[in-house]
């Protein structure tokens, strides 16, 4: 049974932009250090950081069906696994919303100038 669904867009430039004129003050008040070393790594990272923050967003409003009180950006934080697909984990606040009955997935994808992410939070029994 799906409890939540979320989706964002984002333009990449957006993230660019904030990134140039606010730098370490942006990037450390959305991204936890890993989010950080796996964006900054890359060729493109203005699209891995801006894929990290549409997940994000994506993820609220999913959760927002059973919780609505405040959070940090980096109470969640957006991983691969070794096979590339992209997972969550989340902290703080939101560490204990996920029981062992529900499951939290998302999709990311991108083209040059956006990128988008979908987050479902369903029911597992």
């Amino acid at each position: 049974m799906v409890i939540g669904v979320g989706i964002d867009i984002i333009e990449i430039e957006r993230i660019k932009k904030s990134v140039d004129k606010l730098g370490s003050k942006f990037l450390d008040k959305i991204y936890t250090e890993l989010e950080k070393q796996y964006s900054l790594s890359k060729a493109n990272k203005y699209q891995h950081l801006a894929a990290r923050f549409a997940a994000k967003e994506a993820i609220i409003k999913a959760l927002s069906s059973i919780y609505n009180e405040g959070f940090r950006w980096k109470d969640i934080e957006i991983f691969n696994e070794s096979g590339g697909m992209p997972k969550v984990k989340l902290s703080g606040k939101l560490e204990s919303l996920i029981n062992s009955e529900m499951d939290l997935k998302i999709s990311m994808s991108h083209s040059e100038n956006y990128v988008t992410c979908f987050a479902i939070l369903y029911s597992v029994k």
